[in-house]
């Protein structure tokens, strides 16, 4: 087989997800990650359609549906905590739902044995040539590699390396996004609750754990510039936004200072024409990302690994033709998942009186209405509406082994 080593950069879900299936088929892997650990908690994430036959295939789906949430009812309240409106079950779990943090243990134990793991590192440079990618770590390694795959995510390393600068593919959307651990004070059983305002969201949920909950704060806004990598500073940011705030917002500030897996971020979609540039290709939100308003990024994520794996052994390593094969039966899919978010924004946090009232009635007499099954059915729609072809034959390890 031709360029057997491949290097993957992120390790939280597309990263490993991928690696799962290059060990099967006979390939060599490498994750490295930039954070110290494998990152706990977080946001719950859906799988939907061809997704959930994918973690079929990888005979992890049992594990999976051991640990998923099962949200329930998600409730609308005024700051008083009275009941406004009600969410439809299921509209934000999907057919299955874990927290991602869940799921990133549950593909790293999957794939640890067979794939090396560099934590606490990552891509300095790149240089291709005809003998394959020489990388620079930036703590200072050097060593040679195939392929490159830049699974890293919304700000990828990997892309702005390869393809450019962040801005020429990154569209915001209009809001901004903060998502923590907080202990389940308000003893809350598998279930949600939102509180808005003009151009403010927050909410609490809880994933049957009667322990922790998770907050989440979505504030709309014109883009402005912050440091990624200084929490301290996004904190202060969300304290601004929000400090007029009433219902249970003062508290959940309060917590957010010693929250352990604090989350912040703008809601972005990435747009590109192609995702791989010689011996370089993207995965999941580094490729596509759809936003968190969509529901579909790590559906996408899963299911674009394993048709880049299955098309990179189909082609013998030849990643010319696979690389093309793999954009070819993604475009559709990631078109019609990212679609989802259009227009999102305005009506789950919106800016104006008017959009903000019908927002709230809308809320009041969806679940009387013959249309209030159509967010649920819509979304798993488009979670089927790609054809998963049948790579096992190309197997070189066997299931038991590679698990």
């Amino acid at each position: 087989m031709k360029n057997k080593s491949i290097l993957i950069s992120g390790a939280s879900v597309a990263g490993p997800a991928l690696a799962f299936w290059l060990r099967r088929y006979g390939f060599d892997t490498t994750i490295v990650e930039q954070a110290p650990e494998l990152r706990a908690g977080g946001y719950a994430v859906d799988f939907r359609g061809a997704s959930v036959g994918v973690l079929e295939r990888m005979g992890l789906l049992p594990k999976v549906q051991q640990m998923q949430t099962r949200i329930g009812a998600i409730t609308i309240v005024d700051k008083d905590s009275k009941k406004v409106a009600s969410m439809p079950d299921g509209f934000t779990s999907g057919e299955l739902e874990i927290l991602r943090g869940d799921l990133a243990g549950i593909f790293h134990e999957a794939t640890r044995d067979a794939t090396e793991y560099i934590f606490d590192d990552s891509i300095a440079s790149m240089e291709e040539s005809d003998l394959g990618v020489d990388v620079v770590f930036q703590r200072g390694g050097r060593r040679r590699f195939d392929l490159v795959i830049g699974a890293d995510g919304l700000h990828s390393k990997v892309r702005s390396l390869a393809f450019g600068e962040e801005a020429k593919f990154v569209r915001y959307l209009g809001c901004y996004v903060s998502i923590f651990t907080i202990p389940n004070y308000l003893n809350l059983d598998r279930s949600g609750l939102y509180y808005g305002t003009l151009g403010r969201k927050v909410g609490i949920f809880n994933n049957g754990d009667p322990r922790k909950s998770v907050a989440s704060f979505f504030f709309a806004t014109d883009p402005f510039p912050y440091q990624r990598r200084d929490t301290e500073q996004q904190k202060n940011i969300l304290r601004e936004y929000f400090r007029q705030e009433l219902w249970e917002v003062p508290h959940l500030l309060k917590l957010m200072t010693s929250a352990p897996d604090f989350y912040f971020d703008s809601v972005s979609q990435v747009k590109m024409d192609q995702w791989s540039i010689g011996r370089c290709a993207l995965l999941g939100d580094a490729a596509y990302c759809a936003s968190p308003l969509s529901g579909m990024g790590t559906g996408m994520a899963v299911v674009g690994a394993y048709i880049l794996a299955g098309e990179l052994a189909e082609a013998d390593g030849d990643y010319t033709i696979a690389f093309a094969r793999y954009e070819s039966l993604m475009q559709e899919f990631v078109k019609k998942c990212q679609s989802l978010a259009d227009g999102g924004v305005d009506w789950f946090v919106p800016r104006t009186r008017l959009r903000f009232w019908l927002s709230l009635q809308l809320w009041k007499v969806l679940p009387y209405t013959p249309w209030k099954n159509l967010m649920i059915e819509v979304p798993l729609k488009i979670g089927n509406s790609i054809t998963l072809k049948e790579y096992s034959r190309l197997e070189k390890l066997s299931p038991k082994s590679a698990n």
